[in-house]
């Protein structure tokens, strides 16, 4: 049922989303650019490596909503977009307390493989903090059946919010994995 009448969503939801898209990003610069380092972790990579298991696990549900919505069963559609909403969460918070105990890994690559590496980087950023806003919305429009705006904002949210899943994986392997 289509309870979207065009009206723009209720003040307190539109405050609690752009609170809680404030609050990650703010919390993400703490982490990376200001909490004290503590120890290093026993296992360096066993964060990361979560990390991108998480952003990997993200990936393929949000395709799987997508499948699961283009043959229209919206049930399966919803548990998928909501794992995937839970996936990248929980890819939050492993994603702060890592950050919050090294600080920023350096890329060690040069040359070629440097400038690509920044060309995944860069826009996993900037789309990593819009992502959070997109996604809270769209996530309320859907859980408030409001389907046409939903529909609407997921076209570009999808693409986006894939976009930063898979790059996340891209950007964890090149950063650890390569020889440098």
């Amino acid at each position: 049922m289509d309870v979207d009448s065009g009206i723009a969503e209720p003040k307190g939801a539109r405050v609690v989303i752009a609170l809680l898209s404030v609050v990650v990003v703010l919390a993400v610069v703490v982490a990376i650019e200001l909490w004290p380092k503590g120890a290093a972790p026993a296992n360096p990579l066993l964060l990361p490596t979560l990390n991108a298991a998480l952003n990997a696990l993200a990936s393929v549900l949000l395709i799987t909503g997508y499948a699961f919505i283009r043959k229209k069963n919206i049930g399966a559609h919803r548990a998928c977009m909501l794992a995937a909403f839970v996936a990248s969460s929980l890819f939050l918070v492993t994603y702060l307390i890592h950050h919050a105990q090294v600080g920023s890994v350096p890329f060690r690559g040069q040359g070629l493989v440097r400038g690509v590496y920044l060309a995944i980087l860069v826009p996993h950023i900037v789309l990593a903090a819009v992502i959070v806003p997109l996604a809270l919305l769209t996530l309320y429009r859907g859980y408030t059946a409001r389907v046409v705006s939903h529909r609407k904002i997921a076209r570009y949210t999808l693409p986006l919010w894939l976009y930063v899943s898979v790059s996340g994986v891209v950007v964890y392997a090149m950063l650890y994995h390569l020889p440098g």
